[in-house]
């Protein structure tokens, strides 16, 4: 196909007077663009450093932090088009039915995502507490957005969703430092009282991982049909309430045993 050497002249002429033209608004947005990007970076950076100063926690201070980088490389981009002259109401429009979609097809993740962030907060648990809820007992090894992972004594892993996770109870057994042992120790109404509670405190005593402050504690509980409940309750730290309550079952029921006393059968454990 032959080109017209005139009309070939006449288009790049045509094209070089829009150029032109438009050059001006081409020019301010890439600029709005580049200053954009460049003040984007800073202020995520100095909110980043002042939530740190802050003490916030990790997790809560990158959400964060992702969270507005996103929404303001979302306004810089809206404003860049509308510099080079697109219309933006149409655009937005489809935005905010995209995330309409998005939210009805996600309520369970918007609700985890939501007790995650009430958890960060407000803190009820923090990264190595053993925590007791929705029927697990574990050791928290990361708290994350939609879930907490949890490792249970047994080594298994568990996620627990963070919606039922907030809006259920949680029993903290790390946030005080200190903990108590519940035991009962039944003996049987032959038995010398006042002896048996001096040889259960005997041996709460000797035991070195049990507190002396808060004193441990032995008194009779209950008079059953068949015999006197002794409440015994020693206190320990966190780290030593799995061998204080194993060692005062097995060193109170010896202590028993030498000391002529008679234990009943169904001595119960709380």
């Amino acid at each position: 196909m032959d080109i017209n050497p005139e009309q070939f002249s006449n288009y790049a002429s045509r094209f070089i007077n829009i150029l032109i033209d438009y050059s001006p608004k081409l020019i301010s947005a890439f600029l709005i663009l580049f200053v954009g990007l460049y003040a984007i970076r800073l202020i995520n950076r100095i909110i980043r450093k002042i939530m740190v100063k802050r003490n916030l926690d990790p997790t809560l201070t990158k959400f964060l932090a992702d969270i507005l980088l996103w929404a303001l490389r979302i306004l810089l981009f809206v404003s860049f088009i509308s510099k080079l002259g697109i219309e933006t109401s149409s655009f937005v429009a489809i935005l905010g039915a995209m995330g309409l979609a998005v939210g009805l097809s996600l309520q369970g993740s918007l609700s985890n995502f939501a007790g995650g962030m009430l958890i960060i907060v407000f803190k009820p648990f923090k990264v190595g507490d053993t925590i007791e809820a929705q029927g697990v007992i574990a050791t928290v090894l990361e708290i994350q957005i939609f879930v907490t992972k949890m490792l249970t004594g047994n080594n298994q892993t568990v996620f627990v969703p963070n919606g039922a996770l907030s809006n259920g109870t949680i029993i903290n057994y790390s946030m005080q430092g200190e903990r108590r042992a519940d035991l009962t120790f039944s003996v049987s109404y032959d038995s010398d009282i006042k002896k048996a509670k001096e040889v259960l405190l005997d041996v709460l005593n000797k035991n070195p991982k049990v507190l002396k402050n808060p004193a441990a504690e032995v008194f009779v509980k209950n008079l059953s049909a068949a015999s006197v409940d002794f409440a015994v309750r020693p206190w320990a730290k966190n780290a030593n309430y799995g061998a204080v309550f194993s060692e005062t079952l097995e060193n109170c029921k010896i202590a028993l045993d030498e000391a002529g006393i008679d234990t009943q059968p169904y001595t119960i454990q709380k």
